[in-house]
């Protein structure tokens, strides 16, 4: 699995949220509610972002350390 593949594109997807974010910020016809609405989707998808590729992460490690282990018994 080519993490550096995965995290550049969550690095594009983290770009767009952050236009996003500062066209709800500028848009000086809402108010702090109605921007507060328009963040709240923005910062969760943001987090369920860094939680998948955390996951991510955190399986490729355990795949490689089991890998290691299964190489050493063999020896």
């Amino acid at each position: 699995m080519n993490i550096e593949f995965i995290e550049s594109r969550f690095e594009e997807i983290y770009k767009e949220l952050e236009k996003e974010v500062m066209e709800i910020l500028s848009d000086m016809s809402l108010d702090k509610r109605e921007t507060n609405l328009r963040m709240k989707p923005l910062s969760s998808t943001k987090k369920i972002l860094e939680n998948a590729i955390d996951s991510i992460k955190t399986v490729q490690e355990l795949a490689l350390r089991e890998l290691d282990e299964s190489d050493n018994i063999g020896k």
